[in-house]
């Protein structure tokens, strides 16, 4: 299945999503037609039951979807609906189709059927059907809520560095399109967590897309009559940039292999951290190679690049988990910490809820 998802994937977005098509939806246009080929291929549903029309593709399998549409820089809510829809069965809703995103940042407060606040930075907000979020309190419990942004009172447009949209939408007295409770072997964290897990994703894909044009770049661009591939400081460069990529690719794809029905919170952490500082390194190679050419609107660098220096901060940066993950360590102990070290899928790393990176 996971082959077969990886072929697909990337056939599909590398014949849509050029990057004159991701310039193109930068300036606020819905990706119509992308989002119809997703939809078609099966992409959008593959995790969900074979009974909601998906393929009940496993997060070991989704990881080739993630990583292709960091690859490919989609203009679209693929891995966040992917993570809605996991979320939405695991709650006992029920997966959706249509355009679904979700929300990390809210203040909703649930009043029976109806909800009240803000949901902050939500991916492709202005454009989406459904929102996924939670709300609710420790003492009281969590519930996972699912919106129409159509019934917000306000939708305040925002972007990213890259252009992508991040809105908020604010809502007052909304009726719920349906809610549950929160299961309980699964945190109030779980949005912020998965979402990290999915960035470390798209952010290996985005990477070895990156690793792929400036080497491209290096063997082709001639100086002092050689192609500057074949000096040394430049291939130092690129032997950093082909480490980063690597090392990105293995902790991305470890903390899909150890998600199932619960996220592997502490092996995602790892890889959010591994993957945001080689965004910044790599973003910083691939300008470095490229010269001035690699800042220009025309060129297909700072496609790449400015996901990277986006994505590396969402849903929690190299500094946050970094925080985190060192508290765990030092709470472990002397005597937790091979156990810690050797069998992470294992532990249990609390990320605090109504903390917003």
């Amino acid at each position: 299945m996971r082959e077969l998802f990886e072929s697909t994937i990337e056939r599909l977005l590398a014949d849509i999503a050029t990057p004159e098509y991701v310039q193109a939806a930068e300036s606020g246009n819905w990706s119509t037609d992308l989002w119809r080929a997703l939809e078609d291929n099966g992409i959008l549903l593959a995790g969900a039951p074979e009974q909601a029309g998906g393929a009940e593709a496993s997060w070991p399998d989704l990881f080739v979807i993630a990583r292709a549409a960091g690859r490919h820089a989609a203009p679209v809510p693929l891995v966040e609906m992917l993570l809605g829809n996991w979320l939405l069965e695991r709650a006992g809703i029920g997966a959706r189709s249509g355009i679904l995103t979700i929300a990390v940042d809210s203040s909703l407060e649930w009043t029976g059927e109806r909800v009240s606040g803000e949901l902050r930075q939500v991916p492709w907000g202005r454009h989406a059907e459904l929102v996924v979020a939670l709300t609710g309190n420790e003492k009281a419990g969590y519930r996972v809520v699912l919106l129409e942004p159509a019934t917000a009172e306000a939708v305040v447009p925002g972007t990213n560095i890259a252009g992508e949209p991040r809105d908020t939408l604010r809502f007052s007295s909304a009726p719920l399109m349906a809610s549950a409770a929160l299961p309980e072997d699964l945190p109030a964290s779980v949005l912020l967590t998965g979402g990290a897990m999915l960035r470390s994703a798209q952010i290996a894909g985005a990477l070895a897309a990156l690793m792929e044009l400036t080497s491209g770049y290096a063997a082709e661009r001639k100086q002092f009559g050689r192609p500057i591939a074949a000096f040394q400081a430049i291939q130092q460069q690129l032997a950093v940039l082909a480490e980063q990529t690597a090392a990105a690719s293995v902790a991305a794809e470890a903390a899909f292999a150890e998600s199932d029905s619960r996220l592997a919170a502490l092996c995602i952490a790892v890889a959010k951290i591994s993957t945001s500082d080689a965004a910044s390194q790599g973003a910083s190679i691939g300008h470095s190679v490229h010269g001035a050419i690699g800042f220009t609107q025309e060129y297909s660098l700072q496609l790449l690049t400015r996901r990277l220096w986006a994505w590396r901060s969402e849903f929690g940066s190299s500094t946050f988990w970094s925080q985190l993950l060192g508290e765990y360590a030092c709470a472990a102990g002397d005597r937790g910490f091979w156990p810690l070290v050797t069998h992470p899928q294992r532990q249990e790393l609390a990320v605090p809820q109504g903390l917003h990176p």
